[in-house]
């Protein structure tokens, strides 16, 4: 019997992709820049430019997760004078899929929060929460467990200790490459500026289980 097939759309190196690869589909991804550390079947294309003219047919669900760094929370604070530098991809991502019709996952600072997934859902070591936007299907939203401390590291001049690492930029105790690795789930890549990118693939493994039950009532 086949898979289903999602289409990783802005995928760079597979953090989304291996969840989904977990939970049972078979996936091929999509980027603009090339990702050899791509663990999966991969398409070198501007995601929004493919979305116009390929056929959705065999498509069983489409996960984008555009570029943040318009409304990323480091942009919208310390670097607020770039933000004009990074264009926001998210209305026209959820525009092309849902003209698409097919069912759809973006995960994104703007996306409408269906799900919001934090590590400590998943015993990781780090929180790093995410919005997921769900589009022609659904799912209950999960309860968001208590953190049990804080995030190691420097934050506005303070230096605390705690069990979860912080996997963005350098410096200020944030996590070594393999810290981010550990903490995160992440074997098949040592390159620092993939694993800042990248989501834990225990996020998109719940979604596509979740999916995959969907589909599974819908059908009965």
């Amino acid at each position: 019997m086949s898979k289903p097939v999602v289409l990783d759309l802005f995928c760079n190196a597979g953090g989304a992709a291996m969840g989904y690869a977990r939970a049972g589909f078979e996936v091929i991804g999509v980027d603009i820049t090339y990702q050899p550390n791509y663990p999966f079947r991969f398409i070198e294309a501007d995601a929004l430019s493919l979305m116009t003219v390929r056929s959705w047919e065999g498509v069983a669900l489409a996960h984008a997760s555009p570029p943040c760094q318009h409304s990323a929370a480091i942009t919208k604070g310390t670097n607020r004078h770039r933000q004009h530098l990074h264009p926001n991809l998210h209305p026209r991502t959820k525009a092309l899929l849902e003209s698409a019709g097919i069912p759809y996952v973006i995960e994104n600072p703007d996306s409408r929060p269906d799900v919001v997934l934090c590590g400590e859902m998943f015993g990781l070591g780090v929180l790093r929460h995410r919005n997921f936007e769900l589009g022609n299907w659904s799912t209950a939203k999960p309860k968001h467990p208590k953190h049990r401390g804080y995030v190691r590291g420097m934050r506005h001049g303070v230096v605390r200790e705690g069990p979860y690492v912080a996997v963005y930029g350098k410096g200020g105790g944030k996590a070594t490459v393999p810290e981010a690795q550990k903490a995160m789930g992440i074997d098949w890549t040592d390159v620092h500026e993939e694993l800042v990118e990248m989501l834990p693939p225990a996020y998109t493994e719940w979604i596509g289980r979740r999916f995959l039950e969907f589909i599974k009532e819908e059908a009965a």
